[in-house]
């Protein structure tokens, strides 16, 4: 999304400051988007002569199809089964072949009702559904965020919504959900959607977790999901039986696929998307290729990133340290926003981000930069301006 991004002036010999604003959503305040438009405005009031692109950016959890419509795709909207079987208006992102596809718009915790947790029974049955409109739209290649979800089924729901068929002991289809799969006789993939042979499923994630164990989806994910340490067992041993079952389909891949990094994935549906020959991508890596980072990159003189909370977390893959490690690369001078920093600045340096500058820097009381997070990061902004842009 350029702003002037091809109008350069000049002051004598100097050239106007050229800045790009790739950062992700703050949440639970500001969209990625929203970020972009607050910290353009604070630019502006300091340095009007600068030239602001802006490319939100998002590392395959949620708000991964709104950066993708930033960035000039077209919003596509189908009618999909949410986490917990109810009809929800979920999107997928759509330029020429390819298509970004969001687990979270249709599987994620926020389709669950407030204070609505289903870690047994949630299922991603809807995120099948949304790859299959992908497919319907002629997508070649499909970029499949992962991330947020509130389900741990292993991806069975999304394949069963693919074509596969999960059976019990009575041959019926076992039910929705992570803990049903541990009554699964049966694993049949003879109908699965024949364009999946065919089309680039990219698996784009920022955890690398296999599906199950100690590092698995159900031990650590699992109770962000409501998930009881009763039900993290069960869930586990129904994961284990899935996979064992798998690989009497698909062979000794079944066991392959659930070791490998982003089995794990969004409540393991990234193991179902690997079984069926996904390869795994780190999240902001492929989304930063789909956006078109690099020429952007090449445009600009400074690059803001930033997410709402700068902490350790946040070196592990997270957007922010994706896009100051490309700029860093381009020889490109990077500073980030947040809400809360948590990082020292060797571990800022480290990551390649020269400074970081925090909304409590400007209000401390950490309520009112939730609740008023855009004017705030406006006046962040002024700032930035006074220290790179004058």
């Amino acid at each position: 999304m350029a702003d002037s991004a091809e109008k350069t002036t000049r002051t004598g010999d100097r050239r106007d400051p050229r800045v790009l604003i790739a950062a992700d959503k703050f949440k639970g305040s500001l969209t990625a988007v929203e970020v972009a438009e607050r910290v353009t405005a604070g630019l502006r009031r300091v340095a009007p002569a600068a030239v602001v692109e802006s490319l939100p950016v998002a590392d395959g959890g949620d708000g991964t199809v709104d950066a993708a419509v930033a960035a000039g795709f077209e919003r596509r909207e189908v009618r999909v089964a949410g986490p917990l079987g109810d009809e929800v208006t979920a999107a997928f992102a759509l330029r020429g072949d390819t298509a970004v596809v969001e687990m979270a718009e249709a599987s994620g915790l926020q389709r669950l009702p407030a204070g609505t947790f289903a870690p047994l029974t949630a299922s991603t049955y809807g995120s099948g559904e949304l790859l299959r409109a992908a497919l319907d739209a002629g997508a070649r290649t499909i970029v499949f965020g992962v991330g947020g979800s509130a389900t741990t089924d292993g991806g069975a729901g999304m394949l069963a919504a693919l074509g596969a068929r999960f059976l019990d002991a009575d041959g019926e289809r076992v039910a929705p959900g992570g803990a049903a799969l541990g009554g699964m006789v049966t694993a049949d993939l003879s109908g699965l959607d024949d364009r999946l042979s065919s089309v680039d499923l990219v698996l784009a994630s920022d955890v690398d977790n296999p599906l199950t164990g100690p590092k698995g989806a159900p031990a650590v994910y699992g109770p962000q999901k409501g998930a009881s340490p009763d039900d993290v067992v069960v869930l586990d041993a129904a994961l284990a039986h899935f996979t064992a079952v798998l690989e009497k389909a698909i062979g000794s891949r079944a066991a392959e696929c659930a070791a490998a990094p982003g089995a794990g994935a969004a409540g393991g549906i990234g193991y179902g998307a690997l079984a069926v020959g996904a390869r795994f991508r780190p999240g902001i890596e492929v989304m930063l290729d789909v956006l078109g980072f690099a020429p952007a990159l090449d445009r600009v003189d400074l690059v803001i990133t930033g997410e709402g909370s700068l902490d350790e977390q946040t070196l592990h893959g997270k957007a922010p340290a994706g896009v100051a490690a490309a700029a860093r690369a381009a020889g490109k001078e990077v500073v980030a926003v947040c809400g809360r920093l948590a990082l020292p600045p060797e571990a800022l340096g480290r990551a390649g981000i020269r400074r970081a500058y925090p909304l409590t820097d400007v209000e401390p009381d950490i309520a009112k930069c939730i609740a008023d997070a855009g004017p705030i990061l406006e006046r962040v902004a002024e700032n930035i301006g006074r220290d790179f842009l004058i």
